[in-house]
């Protein structure tokens, strides 16, 4: 039996009672209709009918969200064809529409944020698809799943980036709804799941010898975030900014130069565009190496006090330990044995999170073996802590290995870098890759060859820059190692030195997905791409740096607040319909007069530069005026700096702990402060009746 895939093709039916989606490739498939204004869901006739305003077309239905006011169905309008992929065309979401289910006659303040903040996301997230691919799933977990289920059915949870969105969609179709109880299978078709992340697929060849060379990065919808506001684990184990990379090589693709668009014929239902039958020796081969990256897996935070670098918090290593099992439960099961590869640095700021993730690991670990190795530069170059002896229990199966980054590669001496690849070397060959066979047939099942049995899991402070540089490195390594296996390159040489365009191709490749997993999460492109783009860490790489840098701390100060209520929104972190009659969710609770002194800065900035370039012959009385105005701009910006937690942008939806602690800490300094402490304190008695006014509103709008 043919797995029932997604529709390639849906037309979208406007009617004043109802959304009705259809498949002109299949005209006796059930239709899915949302009837208007409950958005309701059932499955029925899809005939045109009077009632028809207009017709559109579309790529897929994203999902159904429910916002305070209303529900919303949000479909993709354009998407890019970005190549194929074994064969099966994939996709990069490039445009989306949000349908209403009901027009709205009054504007409510709070209902367009969160539709601004989907926008905001859709407009910028790194989505992609494929009809006929679970690309959620490695290549070596695809070879294990029942092809016959439908495909969001096979898709990895934690992957499934619009997993929130469909689930009413899943619900309907797993349990029916009112009038038509019961599954309801023909709803698989409108199901669509989509990664978050890179995925790149370049048709090139190596030394004459054609191939397709593949990177997917695909972030996890658990515990999703920017970089300040969200770190560690939560109490289900999920670690922030997770990400599972995998470098793919296909080998004898026969369908890869061609490609086509969303409808297309029925050899692309089946997935199998234009696949010759292979020769002997022919077969399309291919092989893959998973790594992963996820933040340090105890509960700590940095807390942005509008310093360069925020404080750093960590918590009870002993109040983490059931997080940190129910985490590494998951990643033994899913990959077997756990390299853990730090890369913080061993002093400052960032040594309390060595520590604690060191601690965490012989909590786990039964028998904890250390050992420590040093050299010339540094005293803890290595540092390994490993179960003694044969593995006792499960935990036994992870293996710590810190590695001095920082010092090792100071002076612009990133081959240093390529250390671990030594200290590792017997796990990477142990490691090694998974390789199988496409067989012929409409299921295109792969055969297993060989199989990955451990996976590198890498992390910095922010599993950003020093990460995807180590990471880049084990899959150098390992990609020799395809090669050599292939008989494409001598054993004991690299591709570095054979082919300078694979190469070129193979660096630039990681630099993107550097670039995109940090501006996911950092908001801007990463540091030291220099490094992975040519090898070498370069001035120009510093000095770009340095500006990436400065960028990140204006963003994760002041920009950043909306993008993790955009990320809580879409994943549903947050639901707005619980929150019916709190008041503005987005209403800005500081006194008036903390909320103005970043307008009497600038003020006061203006009126400095003004006194500078005025001509007058009362040139005291300029002076003095500029010195006045002067005196009020040290002033702000030293009630600034002294009260940052006050001039964070933080999020709204989902408010950090420490954030309200601080927030009232520094509320309280300010009522002391000598210039406006009395006036702050005006204010705040207040408060209590905006806070009541503002719940009266609510009521009013609900009702």
């Amino acid at each position: 039996m043919a797995p029932t895939l997604p529709y390639r093709d849906i037309n979208v039916k406007f009617a004043n009672d109802s959304y009705t989606f259809t498949s002109p490739s299949s005209p006796h498939a059930p239709a899915l209709i949302i009837d208007r204004p409950t958005g309701d869901l059932r499955l029925g006739d899809g005939s045109v009918t009077k009632r028809t305003t207009r017709v559109s077309s579309i790529a897929g239905i994203l999902g159904i969200i429910q916002l305070r006011l209303d529900k919303y169905v949000i479909v993709i309008t354009k998407a890019q064809p970005k190549g194929r992929l074994k064969g099966h065309m994939v996709y990069k979401v490039v445009a989306t529409e949000i349908l209403a289910m009901r027009e709205r006659q009054i504007r409510d303040p709070d209902e367009d944020t969160f539709i601004n903040l989907l926008h905001s996301f859709l407009k910028t997230a790194p989505m992609y698809f494929s009809y006929s691919m679970d690309l959620t799933n490695s290549f070596q977990r695809q070879s294990e799943s029942d092809v016959s289920l439908p495909l969001w059915m096979r898709a990895d949870d934690r992957f499934f980036y619009n997993k929130h969105l469909q689930s009413e969609l899943i619900d309907f179709r797993t349990r029916g709804a009112r009038g038509s109880m019961g599954p309801q299978p023909g709803a698989d078709p409108f199901i669509l799941p989509v990664i978050f992340g890179v995925l790149e697929t370049r048709p090139t060849n190596f030394k004459g010898n054609p191939l397709t060379l593949v990177l997917i990065s695909r972030r996890s919808r658990h515990r999703g975030g920017t970089r300040y506001f969200t770190r560690g684990l939560d109490e289900e184990g999920h670690a922030a900014n997770y990400n599972e990379t995998e470098q793919v090589v296909v080998v004898n693709d026969t369908g890869s130069s061609r490609m086509g668009g969303f409808a297309g014929s029925s050899d692309m239902h089946s997935g199998q565009f234009g696949k010759a039958n292979p020769g002997p020796g022919e077969e399309m081969q291919v092989m893959s190496y998973v790594q992963t990256r996820g933040s340090v897996p105890t509960y700590w935070a940095e807390i942005n006090t509008l310093r360069y670098t925020p404080k750093v918090q960590v918590r009870g290593v002993e109040t983490a330990l059931r997080a940190a099992q129910r985490h590494f439960d998951e990643q033994i099961r899913i990959y077997g044995d756990n390299y853990l590869i730090n890369l913080v640095n061993q002093t400052g700021r960032e040594r309390n999170i060595k520590n604690s993730y060191e601690q965490m690991v012989e909590l786990l670990v039964s028998s904890p073996r250390e050992d420590v190795q040093a050299d010339l530069i540094t005293d803890e170059k290595f540092h390994t802590i490993q179960p003694q002896g044969p593995a006792q229990q499960e935990f036994d199966r992870l293996h710590y290995v810190y590695f001095d980054y920082h010092h090792e590669t100071k002076g612009l001496r990133m081959h240093r870098a390529y250390a671990l690849v030594e200290k590792l070397a017997d796990a990477l060959a142990q490691q090694g890759y998974f390789r199988a066979v496409d067989m012929p047939g409409p299921d295109a099942r792969l055969e297993p060859r060989a199989h990955q049995s451990s996976v590198m899991r890498t992390n910095c402070m922010d599993c950003l820059d020093r990460t995807n540089v180590v990471q880049s490195i084990f899959a150098r390594h390992v990609l020799d190692r395809i090669l050599e296996d292939l008989g494409w390159l001598p054993r004991g040489s690299s591709f570095r030195d054979e082919d300078p365009v694979f190469e070129d191709l193979f660096r630039n490749m990681w630099a993107d997905n550097a670039d995109v997993i940090s501006c996911a999460y950092s908001g801007t492109g990463a540091m030291k791409t220099d490094v992975t783009r040519t090898g070498n860490r370069t001035k120009m790489g510093v000095l770009q740096d340095g500006r990436i840098g400065v960028t990140r701390y204006v963003k994760n100060n002041f920009l950043d607040g909306p993008r993790q209520d955009a990320f809580d929104l879409f994943l549903g972190a947050y639901r707005p319909a619980a929150d019916l009659g709190s008041g503005l969710v987005f209403a800005d609770r500081r006194p008036l007069l903390i909320q103005s002194v970043p307008y009497l800065l600038a003020f006061s900035i203006f009126l400095v530069f003004v006194a500078l370039f005025s001509r007058s012959d009362a040139v005291l009385t300029i002076r003095i005026f500029m010195l006045f105005w002067l005196a009020v701009a040290v002033w702000s910006i030293s009630f600034i700096l002294g009260h940052g937690m006050l001039y964070v942008n933080w999020p709204n939806l989902n408010p950090r702990p420490w954030a309200n602690e601080g927030y009232n800490e520094h509320i309280a300094k300010a009522r002391k402060d000598s210039v406006i402490g009395t006036l702050v304190a005006k204010h705040e008695r207040g408060l209590s009746t905006a806070r009541y006014l503002n719940a009266e509103e609510g009521k009013k709008r609900i009702e």
